[in-house]
């Protein structure tokens, strides 16, 4: 299709061409023709004249369509990819890691993560070279690497075992193994495995032992444990043995342990002893035939051996070990052979096992001292890591099991205090050219970072924190510092002009390889995308992260690069605040008119504890800096935190707090704010979803507490109950409180006008009957049902309810201006189906007398109250939806003006833009001429899926949970930010960009059209003129 521009140019050439024989030109010049019509009796030139003339706009015209045919469109080349937008792929803090550093191959480590990633990194540089994100309920149990070339994973709770290939990632096999009941998980490979039926895998998984197939993960057989009731905690598979040997606890409080064939599975001896107290945690083995636990009261050490086939008990309490300690005792899960840490209040102990039996601690460390599991060195000796930590750096040392004294390696690494503690370590070996032993460590910081430490310096590292984002914000970058040197100017200007001539060579494919990548470099320069100052178009700002870590980043949104981080010392363990954990991001502070004296600044909210009436933490940090304002808490607790709409006189927003006794606490705590609150209090009111039992609530303020001038009462307005034996709540949705409505007039095909009604206090909840609250299919349509309501939160009114028969969620909806979207699935029809609510004010539908309005009568003038009762009327309409939905969102601009797109995350972990149009409900099978113009579509049954409207191009960002949008200050664009596993960030105009150039627009292709054109015009008028004077000479 040939653009808008070239389809005027050519309509306007064919004209000319149908009219030429009635134009005639009477003046010429070379920078202007005057054409008027004249009478065939008046014509005085000869008709050659005009034939010339029409000859030179055609020439012209010509000129500037092939012209305007260089001119890029809007298609995305693959030099454009990364200017507007930006990908970063993460894999989540690192729960377990297995080394593979074979001469053959490249070395790697293959981990699994607790956001249910299995990745291969690059331990050169810490680069992905193969990574799978599992279903969020597919959690990773265990993983292990099989024959140098297959990477083994248990995963759902030992009821999932696959195998991979270790180079490539692909999956070689897949095997389902259905237990009895939920249940640890174990793996264990043999050391000597082969590729054949008499050497598997075992695995353990929903109390239930199985033998593997390593061929095809075929089940050779299986042992179930239900029967006898065992819960087992270990499997010893020694090597070259043809017995394993399984270890478990009864419900009866009994040791149990089993022996068993590995070929058939048939129990070859079982012995039990009775043990009544019961053990606290797991057992762990320490050697062949050994094993300790700890007794349900953590103050005596179990010394479980078996010998003669037969189970021994030896009981040692842990103060006759170590004097002071009585209680409060935990086994680390540390794997040494001989050797166990326990971990107290005050230290860690490492204790080992005598060859008299008894137990003997070796040496003590302070408590935040981090063990790795034992590394074989050689057939009788292993050796581990242990990490202390210093004010800004770290301690590492390698020993040899049987001697802690002897260091093989101690080395000290500067650490930014920021990541926090180390929280897990991994060591791998190599041998360096002298033949001894080098070593290499793994850690996994505080902050989920993940960093590699070889020879004493940090090799690479990894902000892994960044794919467990919590809540995101945005703020202004600093502004610019007026005052250029005319130096830099004269370079700009010479710079400028360079690029745009290697444009257009570019353009004419006229550039070199060398200029080509010099016009990519000079393209990414001169967008200044990554400059830490704001632009005036708006598309240059901060993304403030929150982490699950407790962890605060801010990310440029030109590149992604990281501006600053820090670890917020409130959400951080202590015995204040045993249990952190963050809550809500909220913009503080936003200065306007003191932007050259305060900098931006966020409020961070935590809880210390996992109930919601736990103390909370509050904690204000400079948005440029990263540095903490003020620190609050631990103090009241916090279950909803609400932005209001005021701001004191350093333009401090206002917030709420509310505890779980329903009081609110105001911020900033200051007498201002106090009586900016006062003033407005009678217009303040909130809602609270109790979802458990089907509640809704409103609320208003009441009145002071008592001996808190901060502190306020609130009052319950009203209340919605949903049956819990008819309905249960699944998902509420309200507007975002910063959207802007551009207006509330709507106006329609015959040229009538709808009022749209527009309320900040709509609340979209949508329930199901209880058999359809599980997952898909999971009941009959018959029996399932999905009802959606619009609930005004001021007084509590229904405004509007609908019902779908035989439907069920997830439900994801999002709520702007008047009209609601909504997915979820039909059971009838087997599909995903996507539904719109569109909500009018039909009260100030029939008055539009134009002189009410001039004397102030006319019903818009009049003030608006939720405790009116409105007059609304809706329209909706369900449409088919191919693809199942992780989140929703809708873009924002900032004026409301530019027409709205939904932004779809698909389950193929994509963003799909949706224009608004495709879900009107006033979409008709045959819309009218008039519907046409207005801009309505023919009605489908389905929405439509385009492949070029996909915001993420050919990304895919893993694990999607959420989709932000950010109006720029140029109201054609909107910043997208969608977040998961990995990070994306784009631009992206709904309407094109109507109001404004692109970055890229060829500036110099233009000059060079218009001289052009302009040279064409005078060559042509001197050919005129010579034909002219010839014909007259004649």
């Amino acid at each position: 299709m040939l653009p808008t521009e070239l389809c005027c140019v050519m309509g306007y050439l064919s004209f000319i061409t149908t009219k030429s024989k009635q134009f005639q030109a009477i003046r010429r010049s070379p920078l202007s023709i005057l054409i008027t019509t004249k009478s065939a009796t008046d014509l005085e030139k000869p008709r050659s004249n005009s034939i010339a003339m029409a000859m030179a706009i055609k020439l012209s015209l010509l000129l500037l369509v092939f012209s305007c045919s260089l001119i890029p469109t809007f298609s995305l080349f693959e030099d454009q990819v990364g200017f507007m937008d930006w990908h970063q792929r993460y894999i989540g803090k690192v729960k377990d890691a297995v080394f593979h550093t074979q001469k053959a191959g490249r070395k790697r480590v293959v981990v699994s993560t607790e956001e249910n990633v299995i990745a291969s990194l690059d331990l050169r540089r810490g680069e992905i070279f193969w990574r799978h994100v599992l279903g969020a309920n597919d959690v990773v149990d265990k993983i292990d690497i099989a024959l140098g070339k297959y990477v083994i994973t248990l995963s759902s709770e030992g009821s999932i075992l696959r195998a991979w290939n270790l180079p490539d990632g692909q999956m070689v096999w897949e095997s389902s193994l259905s237990g009895s009941k939920s249940s640890k998980a174990f793996l264990t490979i043999p050391a000597n495995l082969k590729l054949d039926l008499d050497s598997p895998i075992f695995v353990y998984g929903g109390t239930c032992l199985y033998a593997i197939s390593s061929i095809d993960g075929e089940i050779l057989w299986k042992k179930d444990f239900i029967p006898e009731g065992i819960d087992v905690h270990q499997l010893i598979l020694s090597e070259g043995s043809n017995v394993i040997h399984a270890t478990g606890v009864s419900d009866s409080s009994e040791f149990n342990t089993y022996e068993i064939d590995v070929k058939n599975g048939a129990v070859l001896n079982h012995a039990k002893t009775s043990f009544p107290r019961g053990i606290f945690g797991e057992i762990l083995q320490i050697s062949s035939d050994k094993s300790v636990a700890l007794d349900s009261s953590q103050s005596t050490l179990v010394l479980i051996s078996i010998i003669n086939k037969q189970i021994h008990l030896q009981e040692t309490h842990v103060s006759n070990l170590i004097h002071g300690v009585s209680s409060n005792t935990i086994i680390l899960p540390s794997k040494l052979s001989g050797i166990f840490s326990l971990s107290t209040d005050t230290f860690i102990a490492f204790i080992k096992l005598t060859d008299e039996g008894k137990l003997h601690v070796m040496e003590k460390f302070d408590k935040k001292v981090v063990v790795s599991d034992a590394l074989p060195l050689s057939e009788n000796e292993q050796a581990f890591a242990l990490v202390e930590h210093g004010d800004s750096n770290i301690h590492l040392s390698v020993r040899l099991v049987h001697d802690m004294s002897s260091n093989h390696l101690k080395e000290t690494v500067k650490m930014d205090h920021e990541r926090g503690f180390v929280e897990k370590i991994f060591i791998n070996n190599y041998v360096r050219t002298d033949r001894s032993h080098g070593f290499r460590a793994l850690i996994v910081m505080e902050d989920h970072s993940l960093l590699l430490l070889q020879q004493g310096e940090i090799v690479w590292s990894r902000d892994d924190g960044l794919a467990s984002i919590i809540d995101v914000t945005t703020s202004e970058l600093p502004v610019e510092k007026i005052g250029v040197s005319v130096a830099k100017v004269e370079d700009s200007l010479f710079e400028w002009l360079k690029g745009h001539m290697l444009k257009l060579k570019g353009t004419l494919m006229l550039a070199t390889p060398d200029e080509i990548t010099a016009i990519q470099k000079i393209r990414l320069q001169s967008s200044q995308k990554s400059k830490m100052t704001r632009d005036h178009n708006g598309f240059r700002r901060l993304l403030i992260v929150l982490t699950k870590s407790g962890k605060l980043f801010a990310l440029h949104s030109g590149d992604g690069h990281i501006v600053w981080s820090t670890l917020l010392q409130s959400l951080r363990q202590s015995p204040q605040c045993p249990n952190p954990t963050a809550l809500k991001l909220h913009p503080w502070q936003i200065p306007h008119h003191h932007a050259l004296d305060h900098n931006p600044s966020v409020l961070v909210v935590g809880r210390c504890g996992l109930s919601l009436s736990s103390p909370s933490t509050l904690t204000i940090i400079d948005a440029y800096t990263g540095n903490a304002v003020r620190n609050v808490g631990p103090t009241h607790s916090t279950v909803q935190v609400l932005s209001l709409p005021f701001s004191d006189s350093e333009e401090q927003q206002l917030h709420l707090l509310i505890d779980d006794e329903k009081r609110a606490h105001l911020y900033p705590r200051s007498r201002e704010a106090v009586e900016i609150f006062e003033k407005e209090s009678q217009n303040v009111y909130w809602y609270s979803v109790e979802a458990d039992v089907g509640i809704l609530k409103g609320y208003g303020v009441k009145n002071r507490c008592d001996g808190d001038e901060f502190c306020f009462e609130a009052r319950n307005l009203w209340s919605v109950v949903f049956p819990s034996e008819s309905e249960k709540i699944i998902s509420t949705v309200t507007r975002k409180g910063n959207e802007v409505v551009h207006t509330q007039a709507k106006v329609i095909a015959d040229e009538d006008v709808m009022y749209k009604y527009i309320s900040k206090n709509i609340l979209f909840v949508a329930t199901v009957s209880p058999k359809a609250s599980g997952p898909i299919g999971s009941t009959t349509p018959d029996e399932s049902v999905l009802v959606v309501h619009l609930v005004d939160t001021v007084t509590g009114r229904i405004l509007h309810r609908m019902t779908h028969l035989g439907s069920q969620g997830p439900v994801h909806a999002v709520l702007s201006e008047n009209w609601v979207v909504y997915h979820y699935f039909n059971l009838r029809a087997h599909r995903y189906e996507m539904s719109v609510i569109e909500i009018y004010d039909q009260s100030r539908a029939e008055n539009k007398d134009v002189l009410k309005l001039i004397v102030g009568k006319h019903n818009l003038t009049t003030p608006v109250s939720s405790y009116s009762r409105p007059e609304v009327s809706t329209k909706s309409q369900s449409y088919f939806f191919t693809h199942s939905v992780k989140a929703i969102s809708v873009t924002s601009t900032a004026k409301g003006i530019t027409s709205k797109h939904l932004l779809i995350g698909t389950i193929g972990d994509q963003v799909l833009a949706l224009d608004k149009r495709f879900v009107d409900p006033r979409r008709s099978l045959n819309p009218t001429q008039a519907e046409k113009e207005e801009g309505l579509l023919p009605l489908t049954d389905t929405l439509p899926i385009i492949p070029q409207s996909y915001v993420t191009h050919a990304f895919k960002v893993e694990g999607l949970r959420g989709i932000e949008t950010i109006p720029a200050k140029l109201e054609s664009t909107t910043l997208v930010f969608t977040y998961g596993v990995d990070l994306f960030f784009t631009r992206l105009a709904p309407s094109r960009t109507y109001d404004s150039l692109t970055e890229d627009f060829n500036y110099a292709l233009l000059l060079l059209t218009i001289v052009a054109l302009v040279v064409a015009i005078f060559v042509t008028w001197v050919l005129s003129e010579r034909k002219d004077l010839q014909e007259k000479w004649r």
